[in-house]
């Protein structure tokens, strides 16, 4: 009987053991998607009111946990039983995110008609309105490169048995989740950090003051720095996955830097993305101008 026991103990040893080292694999294997999500995450937890900046990112934050949780049994399900269906999936959420990419851009440059009526002072019921549209907005982002990340993860250990699956990918969904919304909740409250140390110095501390003023200073151009970071990171993400999973396109642009294909392949794909969903939008409001 204590032999049996000390084996299950062995044999579970040996089992995280396996994990650990695939775990390690796998996320170095998503490194490069956690830095897009982490320029994504960023740029869509800004441009809050400061004392609604932590709420809103822990809301974001729940999302994704919530995210992860439906993503990751569906997942193991459909690596069992229907592998093929998985590429598809992540194509339908390549379109959403080379969409939104190429909206971005498509803003800067054409910004809204009512950009003015924007500046003016919104009601608490309307910022709260703005403030739920912009979650949401992050959360579905969220679950397209949580899908990516899950999916490259899952890729590592695909030939495992399933307990090992689960414990790899689960771990770096989790690493994921925690590490991206950690550091930007670090990032978005950089101001308040250096307002306290402007306030702990004096003039024996000018050095600490300096640094304050530096961080107060340089939130704005970094938030500023990540939108863009964070658009071009859902256009790549996005070319990545059709130059990865459609060969066609794979060997018209084998003559590019891989980062090039990926990001070319990302703008042509959301500008078609685009033009298709502005003719429909257009095409629905002349429908409704004739019937009105």
């Amino acid at each position: 009987m204590a032999a049996g026991f000390f084996a299950v103990f062995d044999d579970i040893a040996a089992l995280l053991d396996d994990a650990a080292a695939m775990s390690k694999i796998a996320t170095k294997k998503t490194a490069g998607v956690l830095g897009d999500d982490l320029a994504v995450g960023a740029e869509k937890s800004s441009g809050f009111a400061s004392s609604r900046e932590l709420p809103v990112l822990w809301a974001i934050t729940k999302g994704s946990f919530r995210n992860k949780m439906i993503i990751l049994p569906i997942a193991f399900l459909l690596s069992s039983f229907v592998p093929w269906i998985i590429v598809p999936i992540l194509m339908l959420g390549g379109l959403y995110l080379a969409f939104e990419g190429a909206e971005k851009i498509y803003e800067y440059f054409v910004p809204h008609p009512h950009a003015k009526e924007e500046q003016r002072t919104l009601s608490e019921e309307e910022i709260l309105t703005v403030e739920a549209t912009k979650i949401r907005s992050a959360i579905l982002t969220d679950f397209i490169l949580s899908i990516e990340i899950i999916i490259i993860a899952l890729g590592t250990v695909v030939e495992k048995a399933l307990p090992i699956q689960i414990i790899v990918v689960t771990f770096v969904a989790v690493l994921a989740t925690i590490g991206v919304y950690g550091f930007v909740a670090l990032l978005v409250r950089m101001d308040d950090m250096g307002f306290a140390l402007i306030e702990m110095a004096d003039n024996k501390k000018k050095p600490v003051k300096a640094i304050g003023e530096i961080l107060v200073v340089a939130l704005p151009k970094v938030i500023k720095f990540l939108t863009v970071i964070g658009t071009l990171a859902m256009l790549l993400v996005a070319g990545g996955i059709f130059v990865h999973n459609v060969h066609q396109i794979h060997d018209l642009l084998h003559f590019m830097p891989a980062i090039l294909a990926e990001l070319v392949t990302g703008v042509v794909i959301g500008a078609i993305v685009l033009i298709v969903g502005k003719t429909v939008m257009m095409g629905k409001n002349s429908l409704g101008q004739k019937r009105v």
